[in-house]
């Protein structure tokens, strides 16, 4: 069960770092017992919801493991949303009570959460937290029953919500706890090991990470904002020997001030800003540390699939990877027809096992066609399989139909990026009357100087005609935004971006 994970070993190792503060397994463990009787005496029951609105700490971990002693059902809130991206959740969840910090970055959010109230009829209560990198509710006794089940719905994730309203992707308790002790044993975390939890707790990456390394005895080291020298002092101070992030992050923390990150061991990154090359280079060159690739998302975990760390620097940068479990299987199919495809052939991926979730919590419309009629998950990700391992090529409403040719973006991207003046490189279509699909890049500089009629002149003599962009415009930087689980390019911004650059009107 969930709560085992924390319960099970050496009730003395530490648990929590947060600052100054340490929290052991042991102190952890009573006081989530303590949020446990707290939440019942609010009336919270096996079954019940409870959203949790708060930063990173000591008690979203309490109330965390108090939701699966009692049975309930956690949806965290990220703190970075407002008034009305928070009441969405809160209203999607139907919780019965929210739990917010009174101020956080210069943020009402008590004030938020109680306007949040009068607008839900089902919101009952609503917590206010003054201290969140502390336990809580001390003067409870801790609580003596066990409701919780491996079947009972325990935490849920929220969807991107780029083709809609974000969903919350729910997990059961068993399937959070046995992906936990996968995730720890294919990381080869360690009892005493470090893991640096950099990225939010209310996203599924550092959700997977924090819980791994509890599952494994480690002790995480929680970040609640991140900053990359913050980031990088903690490695050195607490001897981090795990940390996963994006690869935008890596870039950032390797390439932070006066740090040693000698006891960094293993990590892992999705592929969000097209570094990932760059920062196997570098993290091999300067610490010796093997970086890989992983995949997941919300409705399937964090690290559904990892590269072999053992693998050379190019196999552990192509994104995707071998199922972490042989519980965990993956198929790919023809979008349209629903054929299973061969190796190497392009298509949909499926995923089937215990780290799928059970669905999409409230919304029965979208969990229904989010399967198909044999119990397989539709990703949208476009992928290949190579062997017992696949390759993820990109999300498949971005593929690009060019002169006919259904064309993946990341394709280009590769190419591109090959150019001793390109450090990285970004790929959308526009939509022009008259021709469809036209390919347009964005790319990084390096210091070597290059014009763009010398980047099409490459291009030309690399790729096949019709996949050479109209267009190559050098930036300072990726349009990008802080996620739940790293830096995301702004695909929609560069394509109107793409638009401006075409001379024509944005439709996006």
């Amino acid at each position: 069960m969930a709560f085992d994970l924390l319960e099970s070993g050496n009730a003395d190792l530490i648990a929590l770092h947060q600052g100054e503060r340490t929290l052991t397994r042991g102190e952890l463990a009573i006081a989530s017992r303590r949020a446990a009787s707290f939440l019942h005496e609010l009336g919270v029951r096996r079954g019940d919801t409870v959203a949790v609105w708060l930063p990173d700490g000591a008690v979203w971990m309490q109330l965390f493991f108090a939701a699966a002693q009692l049975g309930a059902l956690i949806v965290p809130v990220s703190t970075r949303f407002r008034l009305q991206e928070a009441l969405h959740v809160v209203k999607t969840a139907n919780a019965r009570v929210l739990v917010a910090p009174q101020r956080f970055l210069d943020f009402d959010y008590a004030g938020a959460a109680n306007e949040i109230k009068a607008s839900c009829d089902q919101l009952q209560r609503v917590v206010e937290v003054s201290q969140f990198d502390a336990p809580g509710w001390a003067g409870f006794e801790p609580y003596p029953g066990w409701e919780g089940r491996d079947t009972d719905l325990l935490c849920t994730f929220l969807t991107s919500g780029t083709t809609g309203a974000p969903k919350l992707a729910v997990h059961t308790a068993g399937g959070i706890a046995r992906h936990a002790r996968n995730v720890g044993a294919i990381n080869e975390m360690r009892v005493s090991d470090v893991v640096l939890c950099a990225l939010p707790l209310y996203g599924v990456l550092g959700f997977v990470q924090a819980i791994a390394a509890l599952a494994a005895g480690a002790a995480c080291v929680l970040l609640p904002v991140f900053k990359a020298d913050a980031a990088a002092a903690a490695i050195e101070r607490h001897r981090v020997t795990h940390f996963f992030g994006s690869d935008a992050m890596f870039d950032m923390v390797l390439n932070a001030g006066d740090y040693s990150l000698a006891s960094w061991r293993r990590g892992a990154f999705p592929e969000y800003a097209g570094l990932g090359k760059s920062v196997i280079a570098k993290a091999w060159a300067a610490w010796g540390v093997r970086l890989t690739g992983l995949y997941g998302m919300s409705e399937c975990f964090a690290m559904t699939a990892m590269r072999d760390a053992e693998g050379d620097a190019e196999q552990r940068a192509v994104p995707g990877g071998t199922p972490i479990s042989p519980e965990i299987a993956f198929r790919i199919v023809d979008p349209a027809s629903g054929a299973q495809l061969p190796d190497r052939q392009q298509g949909e991926l499926q995923l089937r096992g215990y780290n799928v979730m059970s669905g999409y919590l409230n919304n029965p419309v979208a969990t229904a066609s989010a399967f198909t009629a044999d119990g397989w998950f539709r990703t949208g990700d476009l992928a290949y399989a190579d062997g017992r391992a696949f390759c993820y090529v990109g999300r498949i409403r971005d593929s690009l139909r060019l002169r006919g040719y259904l064309v993946d973006p990341a394709e280009i991207e590769n190419f591109l990026a090959q150019h001793p003046g390109v450090l990285a490189a970004q790929v959308v279509g526009v939509h022009v009357d008259g021709e469809g699909d036209v390919a347009v890049a964005f790319v990084l500089g390096s210091t070597t100087p290059v014009t763009e009629d010398e980047l099409i002149a490459w291009c030309k003599q690399g790729i096949a005609g019709f996949k050479v962009p109209r267009r190559i415009v050098t930036i300072d930087a990726f349009p990008q935004r802080d996620g739940p689980n790293g830096v995301k390019i702004l695909k929609n911004v560069l394509r109107d971006m793409a638009s401006q650059c075409l001379g024509l009107a944005q439709t996006l």
